[in-house]
């Protein structure tokens, strides 16, 4: 293959072109070219416009590359072009070929915008079975994210562009949720590169670029006395009935609030006595059974009664159609005077381990069951797969026993 860059048809000048020569070339009547060397030429138009071009020869052809026009492309771009195409046509690529792959590719990654690809992510979750709540919390760190650089290409988006949008969060005391936008920008990325969108993930780089939150547990009461005194005041809870009833089935059965405000009246079996929540609603993905003892049964024969026959055990009181809003029963515990920093709606599960791991009455595995909590240990996981179900029975029954207990004083 014949490779040949130099101009035939002007002569290569014994002083190449400069700036000022560039800039103080003239229109005439016809568009003229005068050359610089090794191929580069500048065609002045008639116009007055200038424009960069590059003669080149390649598989006996003779061809030309349009650079770009004069001023926004100077002398010394020209030439970086030039030698960019020599070095091209020394591999055999024809620089018109890369010029318009690269052209490609520019096109293509305008259509992968991060916005774009965290809406295909959030399809992907979606079709996974996520939780409602973890969707939610997808779409509100897109939503941060987006504000920022969501109608950039993916593949364009680097590190401090992302630690920018980090430390807005940051500043404002936010660290957890600093981490968790990271963490799901990074999922995003993650998703792109599997993809074949985007090469790296750049939120690797931030590990340990942000201040690591505090870790605070959710407050709970785990003193028999000062939970028997709780367990009064919502006995004399003088808001809605149904939040009632949601915050001592809370207590009883020791699941997730989440759970309880989402549970639905197909999963519960009056007979057998067994709340089955399919997994698509717990936070570790695996169905979870609850035992109902006596004390279950009534509150939720008390809420039939009540004419709450819908899908929902505790519809929003806006519409039947949708559970009970979240903040529901943290405001509760807000009117009875417990502050966030007594006791939460989340804390009755610490609650019920507390004092139930206390007892020494039960193995803590089934304790562990009765929480849904998976065992972290994968040897030991293997070994520990039983339900322990006979004892989460007794140990259901034991628990709401107890509570009744400590309401009345004892």
């Amino acid at each position: 293959m014949g490779v040949r860059s130099e101009s035939e048809n002007e002569r290569t000048p014994t002083v190449p072109l400069s700036d000022i020569k560039v800039k103080n070339l003239k229109s005439r009547e016809k568009p003229y070219k005068v050359a610089d060397f090794e191929g580069l030429f500048v065609l002045i138009k008639v116009s007055g416009a200038k424009s960069w071009r590059f003669k080149y020869r390649i598989d006996g052809k003779e061809k030309l590359l349009v650079i770009g026009d004069y001023p926004a492309v100077t002398l010394a771009k020209a030439r970086q072009a030039r030698d960019e195409a020599k070095a091209l046509l020394a591999d055999g690529v024809d620089p018109n070929d890369a010029k318009q792959e690269q052209k490609r590719q520019r096109l293509e990654a305008k259509g992968h915008t991060f916005e774009k690809v965290g809406t295909s992510f959030l399809c992907k979750q979606r079709k996974e079975g996520k939780s409602a709540a973890t969707l939610s919390k997808t779409e509100y760190h897109l939503k941060l994210a987006n504000r920022d650089f969501g109608r950039k290409p993916i593949s364009e988006i680097t590190a401090p562009m992302v630690l920018k949008t980090l430390r807005k969060v940051e500043v404002k005391g936010n660290y957890e949720t600093a981490h968790r936008l990271r963490a799901r920008i990074g999922s995003v990325f993650r998703f792109a590169v599997a993809s074949g969108i985007a090469e790296t993930d750049p939120t690797y780089a931030l590990r340990d670029a942000l201040i690591r939150p505090i870790r605070v547990h959710r407050a709970a009461i785990t003193d028999p006395k000062a939970l028997g005194a709780l367990m009064r005041e919502i006995d004399g809870f003088e808001g809605q009935a149904v939040t009632r009833i949601a915050l001592k089935l809370l207590a009883i059965l020791a699941q997730r609030p989440g759970e309880i405000r989402q549970a639905k009246w197909e999963e519960f079996d009056m007979v057998d006595r067994i709340w089955s929540i399919p997994a698509a609603k717990m936070k570790m993905r695996r169905d979870h059974n609850v035992p109902l003892p006596d004390q279950a049964v009534r509150l939720l024969n008390d809420l039939k009664a009540m004419g709450y026959n819908g899908a929902y055990l505790f519809p929003s009181l806006r519409t039947w159609t949708r559970p009970m809003s979240e903040n529901t029963l943290n405001a509760a515990l807000r009117r009875m005077g417990y502050s966030g920093e007594e006791m939460t709606a989340h804390g009755f599960r610490a609650s019920f381990s507390t004092l139930a791991n206390e007892s020494g009455l039960w193995n803590p595995d089934a304790i562990e069951r009765a929480l849904a909590h998976v065992e972290k240990n994968e040897l030991r996981r293997a070994y520990a797969r039983g339900e322990h179900w006979d004892e989460r029975v007794k140990l259901a029954e034991w628990w709401a026993g107890f509570l009744m207990e400590l309401t009345a004083g004892s």
